[in-house]
């Protein structure tokens, strides 16, 4: 049976007013930096691999997966932003696709944006860089270093932006820590693993293909081109496939139905394309992957652009 992916973010209704301005702010300082410092990571291959990576996460992310106890979950892609793009490029990337997903498909609150961009565009990237850092000291150089980081690092962005969340809602009275806490932990430290598993299988083919794109230096064995062809018949391969993500709630839900208070999520003031299917397709198949290929294009442009004008501003300046 084919489904459309569910909505997986952090709704409006489920933190309280004080929590969702004070992770607006800190997420919009945060951007802020990262907006001004991301170009020190920059070079000209990596201009379009940003836009590549946004899509190509968005598009994961819509294929949400079966786990334990009737429960989904979906890439969040951080660490994979990471570790080839950098920290600031990444919380640029995650903050196109965290936000087009609130904006256009009406996937978490407009309310509560500003703490999913925390858990996933700030916590996830922080929490991947410093894991990954950590291995890359251990290993001096070894090639090994790069899958045992990255599968550490996926891993623990996972686990640590769900205690995040979980911290939330706690702090907004939802649900009280000593339930809320062990709840998301429990599931997205199962989550973790597909998320690990996911990055290991990128990683692993990146490491074979384009070593050169873990590089600090610039020595690119590929055009831009190839690897921009590549990324976006990917990104089809992945919407293509978006109606088949699993039916069953995704981690968050799951502990809101299981602890009572998934009533308390409120429905979006307006729609643009809600759950991922785009209006006026009678097939729902075609209406979700279409979705998908609509938003995929959105985060490329919005990840490509922000990129490439800052890249264009310094070579002016220079």
């Amino acid at each position: 049976m084919l489904h459309s992916p569910a909505p997986m973010h952090i709704p409006d209704g489920f933190l309280s007013l004080a929590v969702s301005l004070f992770f607006w702010l800190v997420s919009i300082l945060v951007i802020s930096l990262a907006l001004k410092n991301f170009n020190k990571e920059l070079d000209d291959k990596k201009i379009p691999l940003m836009g590549i990576l946004a899509a190509a996460i968005f598009a994961g992310q819509m294929l949400n997966f079966s786990v334990t106890g009737g429960t989904s979950g979906h890439l969040l892609g951080a660490a994979l932003a990471t570790i080839l793009v950098g920290p600031w490029s990444a919380v640029i990337v995650m903050t196109a696709v965290v936000s087009t997903q609130a904006i256009i498909f009406q996937d978490g609150g407009i309310l509560a944006l500003g703490a999913n961009l925390f858990n996933m565009a700030v916590v996830g990237v922080a929490v991947s860089y410093g894991f990954y850092q950590i291995v890359q000291k251990l290993a001096k150089g070894k090639s090994w270093g790069i899958i045992t980081g990255s599968v550490l690092a996926s891993w623990a962005s996972i686990f640590i932006a769900s205690l995040s969340a979980a911290i939330m809602l706690a702090l907004s009275g939802t649900s009280p820590a000593n339930i809320a806490i062990p709840a998301m932990a429990a599931i997205h430290a199962i989550i973790g693993i597909g998320e690990a598993l996911i990055t290991l299988g990128a990683v692993s083919f990146l490491v074979v293909t384009r070593k050169d794109l873990f590089s600090q230096v610039n020595e690119s064995q590929t055009s831009s081109k190839s690897m921009l062809l590549g990324g976006v018949l990917l990104t089809l391969v992945l919407a293509i496939f978006s109606p088949m993500a699993s039916s069953h709630p995704d981690g968050l839900e799951w502990v809101a139905e299981q602890n009572g208070f998934l009533s308390a999520a409120k429905d979006s003031l307006y729609q643009i394309i809600p759950d991922y299917v785009l209006p006026g397709l009678a097939d729902e198949r075609l209406a979700t992957i279409a979705a998908g290929i609509i938003g995929a294009a959105l985060v490329f442009a919005i990840a490509f652009f922000t990129a490439y004008s800052r890249r264009q501003r310094e070579t002016i300046q220079e």
